[in-house]
């Protein structure tokens, strides 16, 4: 795990980067700079997330496995510290652009700090324009939004109110002419209020991973080669799944023999079927 502290110029920032009309002057690096041959990914939302927000994160990020998305989010409480966890789970690099320094003593916030930890072990980077004691305060955030929307290819709101920091992202993120993807949310639902006022102004919905590929322009997979490669690429559950359907059965047994709560089973078989992992007819699920 690369850990040491790495002071960047200019000429050493992503590409994306340097071409925004207020990029830092300098950055401060833990970890190893992803690809920038991938396709970079900001994932933004409210610190409040609901469990539909959650839900959202996790099926539209597993729905990228596999492909070349790197995830960048700010670390914070709710929408940003679950897509740093889903990139995790679904093998995806990740990088996280916290709203304060990047000495230890002060990155924020405090019970993210472990997470921040498992993005390094994992191969990912922490970077911060602020200089390493820096403490969190409400300018910071405001300032590292530009960071995030900067980095990216394209930038995927998932929850904001009205008067949301996010919203502050995307707006920077149509400034800087990058693409500005939505998740829909509940009408009845604060969390979406401000989110929604970006679909009306002609942000992308999106209501599945294959929608961000079409946006990142990554064609979608026909499908592995062979079962070995498949298999690797698999999650412990979704290989749990293949094991009990070595033989169609209906999707209420195989939610039975699975044992996990019914919301994460039902998005486990959608994620699966969206990747053509499998397929459900007439309520019979089996191998594609």
């Amino acid at each position: 795990m690369a850990d040491d502290l790495k002071l960047l110029s200019p000429h050493e920032f992503p590409p994306l980067l340097r071409e925004i009309s207020d990029p830092p002057k300098q950055l401060h690096q833990r970890g190893v700079m992803p690809s920038t041959e991938h396709k970079w990914l900001a994932v933004v939302g409210s610190r409040a997330m609901t469990n539909y927000g959650k839900q959202a994160v996790r099926h539209l990020i597993e729905g990228l496995r596999g492909y070349p998305v790197v995830i960048v989010s700010g670390l914070a409480y709710g929408v940003d510290a679950e897509a740093h966890k889903a990139a995790l789970e679904a093998g995806l690099t990740t990088v996280a652009v916290p709203g304060s320094g990047l000495d230890w003593n002060v990155l924020y916030p405090r019970a993210n700090v472990g997470l921040a930890r498992e993005i390094l072990k994992a191969g990912g980077t922490l970077l911060s324009e602020f200089k390493p004691e820096q403490k969190a305060t409400d300018y910071t955030f405001p300032q590292r939004n530009r960071i995030m929307a900067g980095l990216s290819h394209a930038t995927l709101v998932v929850e904001a109110k009205e008067k949301s920091g996010s919203l502050i992202t995307a707006k920077l993120v149509t400034e800087y002419n990058r693409e500005l993807l939505v998740v829909p949310g509940s009408i009845f639902s604060a969390e979406s209020k401000g989110t929604h006022q970006f679909l009306r102004l002609g942000a992308t919905a999106v209501t599945s991973p294959e929608d961000i590929l079409v946006a990142l322009g990554i064609a979608k997979r026909e499908g592995p080669a062979s079962w070995a490669e498949m298999r690797e690429g698999l999650s412990a559950d979704e290989l749990r799944v293949f094991e009990i359907i070595h033989s169609p059965v209906s999707r209420d047994e195989l939610i039975g023999e699975l044992e996990l709560p019914i919301t994460e089973a039902n998005v486990l078989l959608s994620t699966m079927e969206i990747k053509g992992l499998i397929v459900e007819e007439l309520g019979v699920v089996r191998m594609r």
